[in-house]
């Protein structure tokens, strides 16, 4: 059994203190143009503060037209440089790895946001996309590459590539969202090259100590899962990667497409986190996130294979929770909490609306 408090190695940069990291978390705290916002960076260094081994900043779009959500911090113009600085250089202070999480909404870049129809593999009748020309993909690879040099000049210890929850990533490695006809779309290794070729590029232009990551979904937004898992199994074992974030909506949950609930699976029922801890990996780490708010619930991961824990929920209700984990009797606050137990943990009335918005279980009010 792996103790959650022993630091962790990566291949490239500096160890992981403990095995807890930060999930990238949507706030909304930051400006229209992307620049850091005063109350993104309490949210963020209050995490770091709190005991994260590393401190993951919530989605960070690497081109304009990119965006997908009001007050998104952004990461694609060296305006933004000042802020990114200043966030890793307070993650960091307080011991914390930090990282950058590079993203595009692709077709999810809501229109009336960014002020022109969004960019997908292909046309999208639903969204209103438009699919990406060649050259476009180019850039948009480029524009990846060149981010996360800009979060490495910035003083971030690493950064991690969004390619999950259906965002433009995903919607490249996704058939039914992919329809290509060109080196990008058709075969599993095509649809695949814009991910591997970014990555490439991160690894060709960024230091030899720069920590680079990957997030995938593995099911939901038109993705297959037994394409993912060869995906993964890949990049596993490829060397380029420092760590595979896994987005599993729930670490107990069993697939969806072999007739799993979304809930906990059934006895005997192969749950979807196997379908990962199962893979070589040679030096690359394996993280997983979803639904994990008790010290047992982390070790339950780590006792699965896994070699740390991304921590979402358990965040937002308590900044320090991997310092309350050290009593393995700790549970969270009851849901759900008042705005001021929010407040309190560094959450601005933005952020708490959002989270009302979209998962009213978790604010009384």
């Amino acid at each position: 059994m792996t103790s959650a408090f022993v630091p962790m190695t990566f291949s490239r940069g500096p160890e992981m203190p403990n095995r807890f990291m930060l999930a990238p978390l949507t706030n909304s705290q930051s400006h229209d143009d992307g620049r850091l916002g005063d109350d993104e960076f309490r949210w963020l260094t209050k995490r770091a503060e709190g005991g994260f081994g590393a401190t993951m900043t919530a989605a960070a779009h690497v081109q304009r037209v990119g965006q997908g959500f009001p007050g998104q911090i952004g990461v694609f113009s060296d305006d933004h440089l000042e802020g990114l600085t200043r966030l890793a250089d307070a993650i960091n202070t307080n011991g914390s790895l930090s990282i950058v999480q590079l993203h595009h909404a692709g077709m999810r870049s809501p229109a009336e946001l960014i002020g022109e129809a969004p960019k997908a593999p292909s046309d999208d009748a639903k969204t209103g996309a438009v699919a990406l020309s060649l050259a476009e993909v180019e850039q948009l690879r480029d524009d990846f590459i060149a981010a996360a040099r800009r979060a490495e000049q910035a003083g971030f210890v690493g950064a991690e590539l969004h390619g999950a929850h259906g965002y433009i990533i995903a919607q490249f490695l996704s058939p039914q969202y992919n329809q290509r006809t060109d080196r990008y779309g058709g075969s599993l290794e095509n649809r695949a090259r814009l991910l591997n070729e970014i990555i490439d590029g991160v690894r060709a232009e960024t230091g030899p100590d720069f920590n680079l990551g990957l997030r995938l979904s593995p099911e939901r937004f038109g993705l297959l899962l037994a394409e993912i898992v060869d995906v993964a199994a890949e990049l596993l074992t490829g060397g380029q990667l420092d760590y595979l974030d896994m987005s599993l909506w729930d670490v107990r949950k069993t697939p969806v497409e072999t007739g799993g609930a979304d809930g906990e699976g059934a006895e005997g029922d192969r749950l979807l986190i196997d379908y990962f801890t199962g893979l070589d990996r040679g030096e690359t780490r394996l993280g997983v996130a979803g639904k994990i708010m008790t010290p047992s619930d982390v070790d339950w991961c780590l006792d699965q294979g896994c070699d740390f824990v991304l921590i979402g929920r358990g965040a937002i209700l308590h900044h320090d929770f991997p310092r309350l984990c050290e009593d393995p009797s700790f549970t969270p606050v009851a849901l759900p909490p008042g705005r001021d137990h929010l407040r309190a943990e560094g959450l601005s009335e933005t952020f708490i609306d959002y989270i009302n918005g979209n998962w009213p279980q978790l604010v009384d009010g």
